[in-house]
């Protein structure tokens, strides 16, 4: 809950500041720079920084704790504060599946590559979770957060600084369901996701959402009780599944057979370069991840037909924003400049696609 002298921000609106007192159950009375006090709604308030002052109930002011001996513990772990914002309690019948998400909301979202982030734990069910965050790296674990967390409720956690995404490249949540009253049992959640950071430079990655009034880059980690699967491929496996679909595309895609409208076409080899007829899927792929997919397979169709003068190979890329056709012809000049290029016929393709005869 929101207490007297909690540093916050304002959720919907530009400032913040000290809470100074209620003015009802619902609006807090805050303090900002200037001095005077606003009251805000409750609801409205992030607390980005809590107080462990204890409220006199007299006045209604903070007390100031008497002082106590100091100790030096082994480990000191900050506990998770009370949540800040809470949604109505009442419980829905949807809320009885567990849906949990990670939620990013950039502070600046025109200075993508500059700027921090806020982190927030969405828990959108009727239940109480008890859960620990970790950032893992190789098999080395680090405690990002852990707590207790609301029915309907979202909580900051924490800002995260542009140095440290790396942070998020690897997570781990565990957490425990419940509530005060009789329950439907839930099993311990142990979700392990991966997560290409580049996501958080590229501005379509923040989307509208049911949660914020800001665009937010949004992590299901449970959904509907069930426990969201990896989200993204480490480079790796990335490595991995271009390999094996290389393999299967020199075997299959490669192999197609042109269509034979006279003698002199079936010489013509179609390559169709748009990711959906390479790649199954590209969850986890960036833009610059799937340029280079297809520009490998390119090469690949190349050196395999180099040695066959007269071939008459046709790459379809589509007309799009021309990046793609503009990277083949880079590669066309710079690696087989012996070849002749031109663009394939109109009729058949458009404006979409570049046809290349070995020489």
């Amino acid at each position: 809950m929101l207490k007297i002298g909690d540093k916050v921000r304002f959720l919907n609106a530009v400032g913040g500041g000290i809470v100074k007192g209620f003015q009802s159950k619902e609006i807090a009375l805050v303090e900002e720079e200037d001095g005077f006090e606003i009251p805000v709604l409750i609801r409205e308030c992030v607390v980005v920084e809590t107080t462990n002052l204890k409220v006199n109930p007299e006045n209604n002011l903070p007390q100031i704790p008497p002082k106590t001996p100091s100790f030096n513990p082994i480990i000191v772990r900050e506990q998770a504060s009370e949540s800040s914002y809470q949604y109505d309690t009442t419980e829905t019948p949807e809320g009885e599946f567990l849906t949990v998400e990670l939620a990013f909301i950039p502070t600046d979202i025109l200075q993508l590559q500059t700027c921090d982030y806020e982190a927030y734990l969405i828990n959108d069910s009727n239940y109480f979770l008890r859960y620990h965050l970790f950032s893992v790296e190789n098999k080395s674990a680090k405690i990002l957060h852990q707590g207790e967390i609301e029915p309907h409720t979202q909580y900051h956690f924490m800002t995260v600084k542009k140095e440290e995404l790396n942070l998020l490249e690897n997570i781990v949540f565990q957490a425990i369901a419940f509530k005060q009253t009789k329950f439907s049992l839930k099993p311990n959640f142990d979700v392990r996701i991966k997560n290409n950071v580049v996501k958080f430079y590229k501005r379509h990655s923040f989307v509208e959402n049911d949660y914020f009034s800001q665009e937010a880059l949004i992590f299901s980690l449970i959904k509907n009780d069930v426990a969201t699967k990896d989200f993204s491929f480490s480079s790796t496996e990335l490595q991995e599944a271009m390999k094996t679909k290389n393999e299967n595309v020199s075997k299959n895609i490669f192999q197609k057979q042109p269509k034979k409208k006279q003698s002199e076409t079936s010489r013509i080899l179609e390559i169709d370069l748009h990711i959906h007829a390479l790649l199954d899927s590209v969850v986890g792929m960036d833009s610059k991840a799937i340029l280079d997919y297809q520009l490998s397979i390119f090469r690949q169709v190349m050196n395999e037909n180099l040695k066959q003068k007269g071939k008459k190979i046709v790459f379809i890329h589509g007309k799009g924003e021309g990046v793609l056709r503009a990277e083949i012809i880079k590669e066309l000049k710079k690696r087989y400049s012996n070849c002749y290029v031109q663009d394939a016929s109109f009729r058949e393709y458009g404006f979409g696609a570049t046809m290349v005869t070995i020489r």
